[in-house]
């Protein structure tokens, strides 16, 4: 009579402490017939046996409830089941169409478009690839043998003749494979099956016709079929349109990698959570004058309250951008609403900062301190500080950086692509040979009323004259390294040096030219890497990130705000500390800001 034992049951789960070691939470998609939510029992099974904790996700369309369910999950399950309505994807129904099941269709639709702004690791069998394809611009053929017919499906197999088609609505027991799938080498799939060719079962009549830009083809089947599709944005989504809940062995790697990527989802969650995440410079008031909307998530903009909440980023320094007017041109013909006056443009620029964050003060604040981020983080509100991208601003009046410090600017970018009065620029005609005397004297006045000294865009020359000139810590907010991409803007190993030397930080940025310069698209790994060669040279103390936002910024991978925690990801898979990655999310600069400050306060 043991099995009837409850408190023999609860003894041993008291028996220890913590009762249980935390695992990563999935949610499971629930299918829905007769009024009920179903679920077959070999996806939770198969998610228990791999290490995680599996939630139903009942098929409820609210908006409140998905967007719970998702912010205490740490991945999802996309199952199988009927079809997708194809009125959701523009398209007429064919007479092949089965049974549609309308109560899961806008929910899980919804759901995986809220998780994707999410970055949460998902896995989708048989309609949840088609799901994912739907929701994400993909296409879904209606029927395989409708499509072969048409000329839409199997443009290597079956409609060229390579190999005629195959049954892919199979009858036999759901354990047997019944025809074999062909994995792309470079794929996902390969590295956790470490096969070309593998053998799958196949229970469906429909099929991913057009992966769309965010995946890539994973997995193909004799016949041209598209079996698996995978993330091609370096992101943790994997698609099949076999089974692998009923294939044993075969199927638990599926899952397990699932689990793996959720734990180490969890993960950066709680880290984001205890850390505070700045983004050091970007450029999204350029948008201001199209009527940005920065409480909505607006496609026009890569920064806004919904994408800094997506990516769990606490705080970022949007810069008041001043164009350098070539010799004969105006500086009103450059910016939008026409100004004359730079000090103008920029003032202008900050007054609308505090109109946005005064319409949003329930969750947005302005900061001008260390202490004013922490602050705002623990009240549960974004953080903006001001930063200006071209000296010109200050119109050749000392005065002015009085002024631009007491509207709360934390820095200014001594100078853009061009020379101004105060030095000469890495795209520059040396008209001063580095810092002219006018700038020699703001770099000092930048030191006395506190504001940070950014030398991102200077000439070399300009660099090492500011480094000698400023009694403070000198920034470089959206900078790379010259070592992995030569071009004028980037910094050499030799700055990088005499910048930590001098206390200072380099910020890698996200402009795909200044990352590499041999043709290929950059990504999340080339801002990785030319982190970690700062960090190389520097130590991991001196480096952080500037994603140049709205100003051409902004890779596969790490496209906007809302995939900032994907830089977490990458830098956890490569065995970085807490600590280590509190610093690079924003430590150092603070640590530089609280220096610079001090100086202002006469600490």
């Amino acid at each position: 009579m043991r099995q009837f034992d409850l408190k023999g049951c609860l003894d041993e789960v008291y028996s220890r402490f913590p009762e249980a070691e935390r695992k990563p939470v999935i949610g499971v998609t629930g299918n829905f017939a007769d009024g009920e939510a179903r679920l077959a029992d070999r996806y939770y099974k198969s998610v228990v046996e791999a290490g995680g904790v599996p939630v139903i996700v009942p098929p409820v369309a609210d908006v409140d409830v998905i967007v719970n369910t998702l912010d205490r999950v740490d991945g999802l399950l996309l199952t199988g089941g009927g079809d997708v309505n194809p009125l959701w994807a523009g398209e007429e129904p064919s007479p092949r169409l089965h049974g549609i099941n309308r109560e899961r269709d806008k929910a899980e639709l919804m759901t995986v478009c809220l998780a994707f702004n999410r970055q949460l690791p998902i896995l989708g069998i048989c309609r949840g690839i088609q799901v994912m394809a739907t929701a994400l611009g993909g296409e879904v053929e209606q029927d395989i043998a409708e499509g072969l017919s048409a000329g839409r499906l199997a443009a290597d197999g079956g409609a060229s003749g390579v190999h005629p088609m195959i049954k892919h609505s199979q009858d036999a027991d759901r354990r047997e494979p019944t025809h074999t799938v062909t994995v792309d080498k470079s794929s996902t799939l390969y590295t956790l099956y470490g096969v070309e060719t593998m053998a799958v079962n196949s229970i469906h009549h429909q099929a991913v016709r057009a992966c769309g830009k965010r995946f890539r083809v994973s997995a193909m089947s004799p016949d041209g079929i598209i079996e698996g599709i995978e993330s091609s944005e370096h992101k943790p989504i994997i698609g099949v349109q076999w089974h692998p809940e009923w294939l044993e062995d075969g199927g638990q790697v599926l899952f397990k990698w699932l689990v793996g990527r959720s734990a180490e989802f969890s993960k950066a969650k709680e880290l984001h959570h205890r850390i505070l995440t700045l983004d050091t410079h970007c450029d999204t008031p350029m948008f201001f004058p199209q009527g940005i909307h920065f409480e909505q998530r607006d496609p026009r903009i890569l920064v806004d309250m919904h994408k800094m909440a997506d990516g769990r980023q606490d705080a970022v320094i949007m810069a008041a951008y001043l164009p350098q007017p070539k010799p004969g041109e105006a500086f009103a013909d450059k910016v939008e609403p026409r100004f004359d006056s730079p000090k103008a443009y920029a003032d202008h620029i900050f007054d609308t900062l505090e109109s946005i964050i005064e319409a949003n003060n329930k969750h947005l604040s302005h900061a001008v301190s260390p202490a004013q981020l922490y602050k705002n983080k623990r009240e549960g509100r974004h953080s903006i500080m001001f930063g200006i991208e071209n000296g010109l601003a200050l119109e050749h009046d000392l005065a002015n950086v009085g002024h631009f410090a007491t509207r709360g600017v934390v820095y200014i970018t001594l100078c853009h692509n061009g020379d101004n009065d105060i030095c000469d620029s890495a795209r520059g005609a040396e008209t001063h040979g580095g810092v002219s005397a006018f700038g020699a004297e703001v770099i000092r006045e930048m030191n006395r009323c506190g504001i940070m000294v950014d030398l991102s865009h200077a000439a070399e020359k300009s660099f090492y004259d500011a480094i000698d000139i400023s009694s403070t810590p000198i920034v470089c907010s959206h900078s790379n390294c010259k070592a992995l991409c030569d071009v004028p803007r980037n910094l050499s190993d030799d700055q990088l040096r005499a910048l930590a030397a001098k206390g200072g930080v380099a910020h890698v940025t996200l402009y795909h030219g200044f990352l590499r310069n041999d043709g290929r698209e950059a990504s999340i790994l080339d801002a990785v890497a030319h982190l970690e060669h700062a960090i190389k040279i520097m130590g991991v103390e001196h480096v952080g990130l500037g994603t140049d936002f709205d100003g051409d910024g902004g890779v596969s991978g790490i496209a906007d705000s809302s995939e900032m925690i994907n830089f977490t990801l990458q830098l956890l898979r490569r065995r970085y500390s807490e600590q280590d990655i509190a610093l690079i999310w924003g430590g150092n600069w603070l640590r530089v800001m609280a220096e610079v400050q001090k100086v202002k306060s006469g600490i």
